[in-house]
């Protein structure tokens, strides 16, 4: 089996990924559900050989010290994958992610004017979230790229692995590596203000010190971009006040409520065309939300998304019903993905009688 053979495969078949794992035929996933890309299983040489051009003695030590192992490789004329390696009962496996050489302009993407606007801004925070594979780094990618062609700005983005490579256009863009160009998130975000930026771009905002140091940058005057894994507005604002410790949580309620921007939450839903639709939750930092979030009722967030979509709110389940209306998505498939299931359950069920 040859890797850039399968990797060409996945592209033309329009799949996302690429699963190399022992005791398996490869499989690719495309559209959410995955599929056999031959019928030969991988044996722990054959899958050793395919990799071995990627294993050099750094990653040798990390994946036997039971670490994981991320980086990103290009395949001419083929497309960017960013490329998960680890061990699995012993044995050597792999996940490619699809890249897109190019990115995409943010108005493509059918968003609605209001997160547009959020880039219009010179400081504070927007947070892109969503589960794996949801188009989170498309949609930073879209936003950075916007912020990039329309300022003369210094941009640093701070991955693991880089994903989409930028051009420098009338901005200034440097890309840090995580495990290559810095040892980790919080070191590079200990030092990023030293090297002058306007704009910092957090591929993921995985830890206490992550969110820190994004809230702390937000907060000197810059704007911030950063991913979290949540699905909607109230569960991201939870998320990251509850990473701190109970003493410190007010303070980061009412740092987080001054330097919030908005908060872009996305899930991809398999539709009826054989594809996935974007279901979409956008909250943006009202004086009306920053009072909820700094007197912790965060409870009461998704009633005023509803009442403030003259300000370009909305709300995930409410963008899960219009996808149902337009004849894109099942019923099944809308309560698999709906915040509150037993509510959208009775709207489905009204419109439906």
């Amino acid at each position: 089996m040859n890797l850039e053979k399968m990797l060409s495969d996945m592209v033309s078949r329009d799949a996302s990924d690429l699963h190399l794992t022992v005791g398996s035929p490869p499989k690719i996933r495309i559209n959410g559900d995955l599929f056999n890309l031959n019928e030969e299983k991988l044996i722990p040489d054959t899958l050793n050989k395919i990799l071995k051009d990627y294993l050099n003695d750094k990653r040798l030590s990390l994946l036997t010290n039971g670490n994981d192992v991320d980086f990103s490789i290009g395949i001419k004329g083929v497309s960017r994958f960013r490329v998960n390696l680890f061990k699995q009962r012993g044995n050597l496996a792999a996940t490619f992610r699809k890249l897109p050489y190019s990115i995409p302009n943010l108005d493509s993407l059918g968003f609605p004017e209001s997160i547009a606007n959020l880039t219009l801004n010179k400081k504070g925070l927007i947070l892109i979230t969503g589960g794996t594979g949801s188009g989170k780094s498309t949609t930073m990618a879209a936003l950075i790229k916007k912020i990039s062609n329309e300022n003369n700005s210094h941009i640093i983005t701070i991955e693991d692995p880089i994903e989409y490579l930028y051009e420098h256009s009338n901005s200034l863009i440097n890309q840090r590596e995580v495990g290559s160009d810095t040892k980790s998130f919080s070191d590079s975000l200990k030092s990023v203000l030293r090297q002058d930026p306007d704009v910092v771009s957090i591929g993921e905002l995985r830890d206490v010190d992550s969110m820190n140091a994004a809230l702390t940058i937000a907060e000197t005057g810059h704007l911030v971009l950063g991913t979290l894994h949540t699905n909607n507005a109230s569960g991201t604002i939870n998320r990251l006040v509850n990473a701190f410790s109970p003493d410190k949580q007010g303070i980061i309620r009412t740092t987080l409520s001054l330097n919030l921007l908005g908060i872009i939450s996305q899930q991809l839903i398999p539709n009826k065309n054989q594809g996935r639709s974007l279901a979409l939750e956008v909250l943006i930092n009202t004086s009306s939300i920053k009072s909820l979030i700094r007197e912790n009722n965060i409870h009461q967030i998704d009633n005023y998304i509803l009442s403030g979509q003259k300000d370009g709110m909305i709300r995930m389940d409410d963008s899960i019903i219009k996808l149902y209306n337009d004849g894109l998505i099942s019923k099944e498939e809308a309560l698999n993905y709906a915040i509150n299931i037993s509510e959208l359950s009775k709207k489905l069920n009204s419109i439906n009688i």
